[in-house]
């Protein structure tokens, strides 16, 4: 019986990719090209480094990497400032009197 169902699904699986796209649907295909250089309506994104005083004109990945740098350093402040006594107080080592 297991045979006979591997044998149907083999040629159903034959039937298929034999099988050819249809015209039309090779129509509805979108295929962008060149698309990333198209928009001329806007100023072309540059790297951090070439602008750094203009985080507008940034490519997004370097803005992310910026920003979240600076986030980082900001609460690891903050977290040092309120935590700096808190830590392991050292004792004077006690001066032997003579």
């Amino acid at each position: 019986m297991s045979t006979i169902a591997a044998r149907q699904a083999a040629l159903a699986l034959a039937r298929i990719s034999s099988s050819r796209p249809s015209a039309q649907a090779g129509s509805l295909i979108h295929r962008r090209g060149l698309a990333g250089a198209a928009d001329h309506h806007i100023p072309p994104k540059v790297n951090l480094w070439q602008d750094p005083m203009s985080p507008s004109k940034w490519k997004e990945e370097h803005f992310v990497i910026v920003s979240l740098s600076g986030w980082g350093l900001l609460f690891f402040g903050v977290y040092k400032f309120f935590t700096r006594g808190k830590g392991k107080k050292e004792e004077k080592p006690v001066e032997a009197a003579h």
